[in-house]
Order: structure tokens, then C-alpha cells, then sequence
């Protein structure tokens, strides 16, 4: 069984800083078997909440192409795991396309969302400050599945 957990940022300010994202893939003894990171911009439009949604996207799509099922995808946003199993509305129309599209994913590989506290979502939460740290560094971030 493989669990994903997947994580974004909007650094050094939310909103308009550098929106990364980061995920891990971890089997059913908790060892990394796979892993992504990479950045989708900054200023304008960027924030903390698409920095998530495209973490969740890049999670799952990862786990569609292996033609994985059964996946648990963790998440500490609590605006994303609520927002993709409704209990919150999503009435950000730039956020409904991100929503839907991590629903079809969900749908893909049989999968459920969860939220978890940061403190459990270490590993991916590591993923989105490097690609942030190399973004800052380097002006780019190399994109890692």
C-alpha cells in the first residue's frame, strides 16, 4: 500500500512570493519510494492555496501513471482536503478547476484525501522548501517525479 503526502508553499509572502510544492510516496513500511517537487511561479496570482492543489495534482498523477490503487493522499491543508470532499464550498472560481482535477485523480486510483496535522506532513513539507531553496538559489527549481 502506498501512501502519498504531498504539501505547498507561497514563500517568502502569501500571496505573490514563490509558490512551490512538494510530495512523497511512502510504502507500507514507511520508506520513500518516490518523490517531486517543483515551483509554479511568482508574484502576481501566486498563493499558498494553488502552491497545495498542484501538490495533490502532481501526487496523484505520479500514482495514475503507476496505475496504483487504494492511495491515501495526506495533506495538511485543511481548505484542500475539505474543499475536494465538499464540506467546504470552493468559491475561488481559479480554485474549482484544481478541486475537480484532484477529485478525477482521487477517482483514478480508487483514493480517499485526508488531512493531517503538519507536524505529520514533515517529509513533504522538506520537498516544498527545497524547491523553494533551489528557486532562490538558482532561479529555477528542477522538477523531481
Amino acid at each position: 500500500m502506498i501512501r502519498l503526502y504531498a504539501d505547498g508553499l507561497c514563500e517568502p509572502r502569501n500571496p505573490g512570493g514563490w509558490a512551490c510544492w512538494g510530495w512523497v510516496a511512502l510504502d507500507d513500511r514507511g520508506r520513500i519510494v518516490a518523490s517531486g517537487r517543483g515551483t509554479l511561479g511568482r508574484g502576481r496570482g501566486m498563493t499558498n492555496n494553488l502552491a497545495e492543489y498542484e501538490a495533490a495534482i502532481q501526487a496523484l498523477t505520479w500514482a495514475a501513471q503507476k496505475q496504483l490503487r487504494g492511495i491515501v493522499l495526506h495533506v495538511d491543508s485543511q481548505l484542500v482536503a475539505n474543499q475536494v470532499v465538499g464540506l467546504w464550498g470552493c468559491y475561488a472560481d481559479h480554485l474549482r478547476p484544481l478541486r475537480d482535477k484532484v477529485r478525477h485523480l482521487l477517482a483514478a486510483v480508487d483514493g480517499r484525501i485526508q488531512w493531517v496535522p503538519r507536524e505529520r506532513n514533515q517529509l513533504a513539507d522538506a520537498e516544498s522548501r527545497r524547491a523553494y531553496d533551489e528557486v532562490r538559489r538558482y532561479g529555477m527549481c528542477r522538477s523531481t517525479t
